[in-house]
């Protein structure tokens, strides 16, 4: 490595996660300006800057082009996710059946089980409550529960195995 790159590393240490805090600032706070935009790539530079120190091994992206495939995908979710769940709370009669169940994790790559659980709760209607490292599972609640094995392979199909792919 040479000394230029190591002095850039220092600076940016997680070049991917600034990027994806970067965009998750803009997608959270709904407005492009480009005050925003700067103030973003600000806490994308502080954020992992100030955190570097706890970040116990570095993640290992195997293969970004499934990484952009999840990203979109996730892009997608989020978006018919807000519609789904306005709908159903604007809706006279909400027949709304909340509920928890036990997400059984294949994955055993802290960083892509923690993207995981940050997923499923980024996509409205769903939260991520608790990790059992032991059973290596984790406690979900759902607005709307009708099939827990049906949303169980959900998640499965649309985000594990493809961070399964990225992380691998």
């Amino acid at each position: 490595m040479t000394p230029s790159m190591r002095n850039w590393q220092v600076w940016l240490p997680h070049p991917l996660f600034s990027l994806f805090l970067a965009l998750l600032w803009l997608l959270m706070i709904n407005d492009f300006s480009m005050a925003h935009a700067l103030l973003g790539l600000v806490l994308g530079v502080a954020i992992p800057l100030v955190t570097h120190a706890f970040w116990p091994e570095e993640a290992r992206i195997r293969r970004p082009l499934p990484l952009l495939r999840y990203l979109l995908v996730l892009l997608m979710d989020i978006l018919r996710s807000n519609l789904v769940v306005a709908m159903r709370i604007l809706r006279p009669a909400r027949h709304l059946t909340p509920g928890f169940f036990t997400y059984p994790l294949a994955l055993e790559d802290d960083f892509a089980i923690t993207i995981l659980a940050s997923t499923i709760s980024l996509t409205p209607g769903t939260v991520s409550i608790h990790y059992d490292a032991e059973a290596n599972t984790l406690l979900v609640h759902a607005l709307h529960l009708e099939d827990e094995a049906e949303a169980i392979a959900g998640i499965r199909e649309r985000y594990e195995q493809p961070l399964e792919e990225i992380f691998r």
